[in-house]
């Protein structure tokens, strides 16, 4: 019996010593040191179903017109991702985390952005908020999905599907589709530093399976 404990003991060690192990260890995160970025891009009409509804969110007032909003570009190991760096950065200003209302749908969405992620960047805040525009701007949204008029039950495949017949350029080991709740919840993203797409790790490549989500239409 105590062969097999110091067996397991050691078996366990040697995983939690392993770079990249799931729970990160802390030291490695220092601001601007990381594989890849994930960019994340979630459908506002499904986070106003499941949770925005509820908060009272002025992003889900049907004057925005909000469909695939930025939730954000986050800094990411191979396996595991930095968050709440050290930062020698000064923190945004108001007006720089309005000015990224009309695409992240709040002000308090992108000060979180940037506190969690951006920190990690080892960018400026109005570096950070630059390059996840850019980001942005460079993934077509498949326009058909604001063509709905109707809470509709899909495949999540099919999310995956459009985005890769819109986007050439994206692969399917580059891109996966995320649901919460039983629904379409975000697309995700994995870019390089110069926003070049790249294969994801695998704790971002985890594609919904559902093929009755629901996907609600913009508002």
């Amino acid at each position: 019996m105590r062969r097999f404990l110091l067996a397991i003991a050691t078996v366990i060690s040697g995983l939690a010593s392993q770079p990249g192990h799931a729970d990160s260890d802390r030291s490695r995160e220092v601001a601007g040191e990381f594989d890849y970025y994930v960019l994340s891009l979630s459908w506002s009409p499904n986070w106003c179903a499941i949770e925005g509804d509820a908060r009272g969110s002025d992003q889900c007032d049907s004057r925005h017109d909000h469909g695939w909003t930025l939730h954000g570009l986050w800094p990411q190991y191979h396996r595991g991702w930095p968050d709440f760096c050290n930062t020698a950065e000064a923190p945004p200003s108001r007006r720089q985390t309005a000015e990224m209302a009309d695409i992240m749908g709040s002000p308090g969405l992108a000060w979180h952005q940037w506190k969690k992620h951006g920190s990690c960047s080892g960018l400026s805040p109005a570096q950070y908020f630059s390059l996840s525009r850019e980001a942005y701007g460079q993934i077509t949204r498949p326009a058909i999905f604001r063509k709905l008029d109707k809470l509709v039950k899909l495949p999540a495949s099919l999310v995956e599907e459009a985005f890769l017949k819109e986007n050439p350029q994206l692969s399917r080991d580059s891109l996966t589709i995320t649901c919460r709740d039983g629904h379409i919840q975000e697309a995700r993203i994995c870019l390089s530093r110069s926003l070049d797409p790249v294969p994801c790790g695998r704790d971002v490549i985890r594609d919904c399976t559902l093929k009755d989500a629901l996907f609600a239409p913009v508002r």
